[in-house]
């Protein structure tokens, strides 16, 4: 009962965090009390409004381009968010087809498959990411297709898996028996059955997908400026953290909450999915 309760609590705490981050990405354009473009080196660094020579107009400070920091951190939730969520579409989409379409066929079109995964596992992950953003220049656009083209791996190696544990089950031969065509048996009978797997690691995909744009953006080849990206802000705060140390503490929490919320929604699915499955 306790590590039922303990699971529940973390599931809720972590809907809570992606929820709310959302909703502030998706409101930011009319919560923020600043614009977080604006720059006034009249006001640069001003500390958060509980330090000593903080100002209640600017609850975060500013930085120092003097734009504020609150407003910044709250744009930068909708990047996060974005990338996440694109990335997982793009990844999901190429990661899932391969693995359903390897997994249900079996024989030389699944050994393709493994093929084609296998090299991709080969492939350093960060070290491509940095060549190809470093060669076609950083954009949004780019970040996420560059992360989207690297991240379906897994994806690919669940969905092959779970398709091949229910293509021999008694529902997929009477699809067959009915007539039903084979697009109709993967769209409607494979991929819903396995759905609740690729749901959870969707989750830990998207977390992985913020982390490296906040590394990209941290050397300086992800979202270009003045874009507030998280990573990008921790970047130009570098300088001051000695100084001003709240200058990379605050969007570092910030990046740290997110990601542990949704690690957190991402376990508490596959819990409480297991349950229902199991019942």
């Amino acid at each position: 009962m306790r590590t039922l309760n303990f699971r529940t609590l973390a599931l809720a705490l972590g809907f809570l965090i992606v929820g709310g981050v959302a909703v502030v990405a998706l409101a930011a354009p009319w919560i923020v009390p600043h614009d977080p473009f604006l720059q006034n080196l009249e006001a640069r660094m001003i500390p958060p409004m509980w330090m000593e020579g903080g100002m209640p107009g600017h609850l975060f400070g500013t930085d120092q381009l003097g734009r504020d920091y609150f407003s910044r951190l709250l744009y930068g939730a909708r990047i996060s968010m974005l990338i996440g969520v694109l990335v997982v579409v793009c990844s999901g989409l190429i990661g899932t087809t391969l693995g359903v379409v390897g997994g249900f066929f079996g024989g030389r079109v699944d050994a393709v498959v493994m093929f084609i995964i296998t090299t991709r596992l080969s492939i350093p992950l960060i070290l491509v990411a940095l060549t190809v953003v470093s060669f076609v220049g950083s954009s949004l656009t780019v970040v996420v297709l560059t992360l989207g083209l690297l991240l379906w791996e897994r994806f690919a190696v669940v969905a092959r898996t779970t398709t091949m544990q229910v293509r021999t089950l008694d529902y997929i031969s009477a699809a067959w028996a009915a007539g039903c065509s084979l697009p109709h048996i993967l769209l409607r009978e494979v991929l819903p059955n396995i759905l609740h797997h690729l749901i959870v690691v969707a989750t830990l995909e998207m977390a992985l997908a913020i982390l490296l744009e906040a590394a990209l953006s941290f050397l300086g080849l992800g979202v270009p400026p003045p874009l507030p990206s998280w990573g990008l802000m921790i970047a130009e705060a570098k300088d001051y953290m000695f100084f001003s140390p709240w200058v990379i503490m605050v969007p570092g929490i910030a990046l740290f909450g997110l990601v542990l919320g949704i690690n957190l929604l991402g376990d508490g699915l596959r819990d409480r999915l297991g349950a229902i499955r199991d019942a």
